[in-house]
């Protein structure tokens, strides 16, 4: 998969994992031991999320690419 949504990762010293959150689809977020695991999991999870807003008839946003903040 070559997903378009941005993706956040960083190490979780409460969790012992790096976290992965993808901003522009609400509660989409993996975890894994290794910064590669963790983004390959989100991978995945951005997909299931894809499908589960297609199947229940939810819009889907378009990927922005990299988010700015005021």
């Amino acid at each position: 998969m070559n997903s378009k949504y941005e993706i956040i990762l960083y190490w979780s010293e409460e969790d012992g994992a790096f976290v992965a959150e993808v901003p522009e689809l609400p509660g989409c977020m993996a975890d894994g031991r290794t910064y590669q695991e963790a983004l390959t999991n989100t991978e995945q999870i951005i997909q299931e999320w894809l499908e589960t807003a297609k199947q229940l008839g939810r819009p889907i946003p378009e990927p922005k690419g990299r988010l700015s903040y005021a």
